[in-house]
């Protein structure tokens, strides 16, 4: 089954670190560009960061930008979301996306999702 599983949800203090995981399952990810989005009950769904398939090229929401890091280990098929300094407003779902256009990716136009995992920010 062709799938993307995220991983490494967790609730944290504010200022705390996590690293969220998103395997792909069942196809390789090298050839996808992979985006993280996230939303918080009530909203819409936010791009956070994307990583292009060919050279790594990276793209952040200026909300992330500094404390948020994509990268992706192509020996496990998988893209990780560093987050650092992590602040009350950054709880939310996360959840990866593939396609194979980052234009499209970043947009939330993707041929696959996971299904997401819980982050929670709180003192």
């Amino acid at each position: 089954q062709v799938q993307l599983v995220e991983s490494g949800g967790d609730s944290v203090q504010p200022g705390g670190s996590l690293r969220l995981s998103c395997a792909g399952s069942g196809f390789t990810l090298d050839y996808y560009a992979v985006a993280w989005f996230r939303q918080r009950p009530g909203e819409e769904r936010e791009f956070v960061a994307a990583i292009s398939w060919s050279v790594g090229n990276t793209y952040y929401a200026d909300s992330v930008r500094g404390r948020f890091t994509i990268s992706r280990d192509r020996a496990k098929n998988t893209v990780y979301l560093q987050m650092n300094s992590l602040k009350p407003e950054d709880t939310a779902v996360y959840y990866c996306a593939a396609g194979d256009r980052s234009g499209a990716v970043v947009r939330g136009d993707a041929s696959h999702w996971g299904q997401g995992t819980q982050v929670t920010v709180s003192s």
